[in-house]
């Protein structure tokens, strides 16, 4: 038989251990409850806005002169003057003289064009008063109708011809003695210059090479498309010219004065022409704008009323992903009317104040919820504050 003591001595032992475990799990902290966790697509929106706007319509040229000559001399002899200004990059006004060629063998052609004229004129004085006697002594002798031979009327018509003659070859004296003295033809930039002093020239060799500083024209390529958005094709149209110079960018003001009228067979493209005025700036303030220079054209175009600017990307299948006033995804058809490289110009479809979304969605469906980050910003907020007062009053 068990004794009083080994029946009590476990019973002991067993409460103790089980005032231990209770003890233990009294201090144990409950399991902290986590927040529901928000599975709802943060996006990033753009709000549309419409704005008045008048297309452009983007090109690029080279400047060139609108007239461009080369100088021939319309005489023979030898360069016996060179003006100073006569050489490669020189500014020249109209009418100024460049060189001049010998003028003694024409000085002396114009002398014998005056004696020649002088002559026949003095010829012509006696014909007639040869002709007058002749009347008068035909009817002495007879009262019937004279013949034209009788009167001297075709002696007199040879030396009407021989006078005009006569005139004829001293204004063509006078003239060849002006070509002796090369003129600018207009304000223009020397291009090159083929002569030098005492060299000698004949009819139809080349003096030099002139551009006229008065205008410059660009020729100004532009795809059939572009020309939709022009009105009257771009004429009269003002277009704004960019380019390089002394390292920095400058622009220059001019206007399309012209189509050339024809599809260019090689590049498919209508050439608009540009005209700038005074392009070096002599006789304004105007930024120089010289012959052979690169630059890009922006043409003015049609008015296209209020439009809205988008990413061209956001747009599929012509429809565009939007956040309505409840936070949820909607598709919105929308009207393209022009494509400006990564972004499309739309006229209708969106309201004004439209978000639209320009975040990638992962798996879109048209009704589901979503968030911007500012909304989860202030739920992280409001979740700390909670915790904040839940902590102050456990103490």
């Amino acid at each position: 038989m068990a004794t009083k003591k080994q029946i009590i001595l476990p019973i002991i032992v067993l409460g103790i251990g089980i005032a231990g475990l209770v003890g233990i799990a009294a201090l144990k902290k409950p399991p902290e409850e986590k927040p529901p966790l928000d599975t709802t697509p943060l996006v990033s929106v753009e709000t549309i806005e419409y704005k008045p706007m008048t297309f452009s319509v983007s090109s690029y040229g080279v400047v060139a002169a609108k007239y461009d000559t080369e100088l021939v001399s319309q005489v023979s002899g030898e360069i016996i003057y060179l003006a100073d200004k006569f050489v490669k990059g020189g500014f020249v006004k109209k009418g100024e003289i460049l060189a001049k060629i010998d003028p003694s063998d024409y000085d002396a052609g114009l002398l014998d064009a005056q004696a020649n004229l002088a002559s026949s004129k003095a010829t012509m004085v006696q014909e007639r008063a040869n002709a007058e006697v002749a009347i008068r002594e035909w009817a002495e002798i007879t009262s019937s109708k004279p013949t034209d031979l009788s009167l001297r009327k075709p002696q007199l018509a040879q030396e009407l011809a021989k006078l005009k003659s006569a005139e004829a070859g001293l204004l063509r004296a006078q003239r060849d003695l002006e070509r002796t003295i090369i003129r600018a033809p207009y304000d223009a930039l020397i291009s090159s210059r083929e002569i030098g002093l005492g060299a000698y020239v004949t009819t139809g060799s080349k003096l030099g090479h002139v551009y006229n500083t008065d205008t410059a024209e660009i020729r100004l390529p532009l795809a059939d498309k572009e020309m939709q958005y022009l009105d009257r094709k771009g004429t009269h149209a003002e277009v704004r010219l960019v380019g390089n110079f002394a390292g920095s960018k400058q622009q220059w003001i001019g206007k399309i004065v012209r189509s050339e009228g024809v599809v260019d067979s090689k590049s498919r493209m209508t050439y608009l022409v540009a005209e700038v005025d005074d392009p070096y700036g002599l006789n304004s303030d105007k930024n120089e704008l010289r012959f052979g220079t690169y630059v890009t054209a922006h043409v003015e175009g049609n008015d296209a009323g209020k439009v809205a600017i988008i990413p061209r990307h956001l747009i599929v299948n012509g429809l565009v992903a939007v956040m309505d006033n409840d936070k949820t995804l909607r598709y919105k058809p929308v009207t393209i009317i022009r494509q400006q490289g990564a972004d499309v110009v739309i006229s209708d479809g969106l309201a004004s104040g439209t978000q639209v979304i320009t975040s990638a969605l992962d798996y879109p469906m048209e009704g589901m919820k979503l968030a911007l980050p500012e909304d989860k910003i202030q739920q992280e907020e409001s979740l700390e504050t909670k915790q904040t007062e839940l902590a102050m009053e456990g103490e």
